[in-house]
Formats: structure tokens, sequence, C-alpha cells
């Protein structure tokens, strides 16, 4: 049984494509990189260029991005990704970047990727997530773009900061008093960073309690606190954009975002929306992502079922139609 067992994780966590570990050179330094080709026999593939969202994340996002990657090459097409900095050996410091920063190191993968042989130049495009929402429009401003895939893309971090509290006090039944109190500790923290305070004004003004706060992380809050993309997504007008959103994100005002999304990019008609009722802000099924036990189960022995219902099959299906829609074009 165990051998049995061993057998249906390791078929389950075998991926109909190739994975080889690139070196991307930017700024002086090197990224950290996994490509993942189709296996489809094809000497040219179309590319998608992962942009991680918030924490301290690896290329392969432990893995979890592996049953995304499969779908991008069902669809034909490959997907890079690298280490953030100061991950997995990587030189550097997440926690140094802005947000400009990212979008910087991402149109050097994306010149990268168009010199190699392998890669049609003509269909590079984006998948972010999260905090890459802030990142995605900068590096299309950068860099020729053929496509973006958006999912649960914040717009304003002030205003994602507050959603977010409000909506973490309300899951987890927070007394009046409490939410009073955390309101009140957040609006603290916005004045200290609109004077631009240093970690130890704001720990000091804590009482001496940071809260799991550190200096590198409020040097990082510090640096990009006032981001918000509605002006920078003009950048994407024109170039079709998937914008995936979940029903249960308390991370991300979602009608927020969708509202601002068709504000300045339906007018082209290249927005698609999906929404995902099942899903948690990370587009995995809420009721999977409530329970250690069910991820860690489910990660062994059906990872793609961590998704929500569609969301797979909806990249998938985007990626193939960017293919007719070309083909069709004048």
């Amino acid at each position: 049984m165990a051998v049995g067992l061993v057998g249906v994780v390791l078929w389950q966590n075998s991926y109909d494509m190739d994975e080889q570990r690139v070196t991307i050179r930017h700024g002086g330094h090197s990224l950290n990189g996994v490509l993942a080709i189709p296996k489809d026999g094809r000497k040219r593939h179309g590319l998608v260029v992962y942009l991680h969202g918030d924490g301290p994340v690896d290329a392969t996002h432990d893995d979890g991005y592996k049953p995304l990657w499969e779908a991008n090459a069902k669809a034909g097409y490959a997907a890079l990704s690298w280490d953030k900095p100061g991950v997995a050996g990587a030189p550097g410091n997440w926690l140094d970047q802005s947000m400009d920063d990212r979008a910087a190191e991402a149109a050097a993968a994306v010149a990268w990727a168009r010199a190699r042989p392998d890669i049609d130049g003509d269909r590079i495009g984006l998948w972010g997530a999260s905090q890459a929402g802030w990142v995605l429009p900068k590096v299309a401003a950068k860099a020729p773009v053929r496509f973006v895939i958006a999912v649960s893309p914040a717009i304003n971090w002030l205003r994602q900061g507050r959603h977010h509290l409000l909506a973490q006090l309300r899951a987890d039944g927070a007394s009046a008093a409490r939410t009073k109190a955390a309101i009140a500790k957040s609006d603290t923290t916005r004045r200290l960073l609109a004077r631009h305070a240093t970690f130890e004004e704001y720990v000091k003004t804590m009482r001496g309690d940071p809260d799991g706060m550190t200096a590198d992380r409020w040097g990082f809050i510090s640096k990009n606190y006032t981001a918000d993309a509605t002006e920078d997504l003009r950048a994407l007008r024109g170039i079709p954009v998937l914008l995936a959103l979940a029903g249960h994100d308390i991370n991300v005002d979602t009608a927020d975002t969708e509202r601002i999304y068709r504000d300045v990019l339906d007018t082209g008609g290249a927005l698609t929306v999906r929404r995902y009722p099942d899903a948690s802000h990370s587009l995995l099924r809420q009721s999977i992502e409530q329970s250690d036990v069910k991820i860690t189960l489910t990660a062994l022995f059906s990872p793609r079922s961590l998704f929500a219902d569609g969301f797979l099959d909806d990249q998938r299906q985007f990626l193939k139609d960017l293919g007719r829609r070309r083909n069709t074009t004048p």
C-alpha cells in the first residue's frame, strides 16, 4: 500500500513539461529562474512571465505554480519565473525593492526571453498575483507585452490595507472595541508613514511592541504604501487582459478592482473578467485552504484540484484564444 501511495504522489506531481534552471542578468546581479517548456515538439513557444505576490517566494512558489505552468504548456506556452532576491540563495533582499524595481527586473526577464531562439518574442505576456497588480502595468510600459493574466490584483495599497483589516476583523468575529482599537492603530501607522517615520519611531509609538513588524518590512512598506495602479493601467489598453477574481477574498476588494479595470480597460474590448465564487485570495478552493490537513493531502494526491473550478482551464483557453485572435487580425 505504501508503495502504491508513493506511486500516486509521484504520478500526480509529474507535469507534462520540461523544466530547466536559468540565470538572468539584471542590474549587476543574477536572477535565479526556472523555464518550463511544453513537450509538444515545437521549436518555438510563446511565454508567460510570472510575477509573484507579497512574501519570500521562490521560482516555483513551492511547486504551487506547476499546475498553472502545465495549463500554459497545453496551450503551447512556456513559463518563466525566478526566486525573489534573498530567497532560495538568490542575492539581494526582496524587501529592499520598490514596485518600480520589481518592474525593471521583470522587463529585464522579458528582454532575456526575447533573445532566446526557443521563445517567440511576439507572444510574451505576464501573469501576476496580488501585489503584482502594481507591477504588471509598469512592466507593460517598459517592455513589449502581448497579454496579461491578473490574479486577485490590488489597486490602491492603503484602500487594500483597510479592506483587509476590516474583512479579517469580521471573519474573526471581533468586538466593536477591538475593531475600534485596530482602526486607531492602523490610522497611527498611516500617519507615521506619511511623515516618513523611522522604524525606531514606529516601535516607540507602539510602546515597544512592533507586533511582528521588522525594520526591513517597515522599509518595504515605506517605499510602497502610496502605490496605486489606476493610472498605470492605461499601459494595458488594447492588450488582452484576463482578470481573475475570487469570491472569498479578504485581502483585496475585488469589487473595487473590477470597477477600476473596467473603467480603464473596457473601452478597447480586450478585458475578460472571470469570477470564482468558491475561491480564496490565492484562487485555491476556500474549503481546502481553510484546512492545513486538506491542503497537504490535496497537494500530495491531487495538486491540480487545489485551485477553484475552471481557474486552470480558463487560463489555458485564454492563451489558446490569443492565437486565434492573432490569426484573424488583418
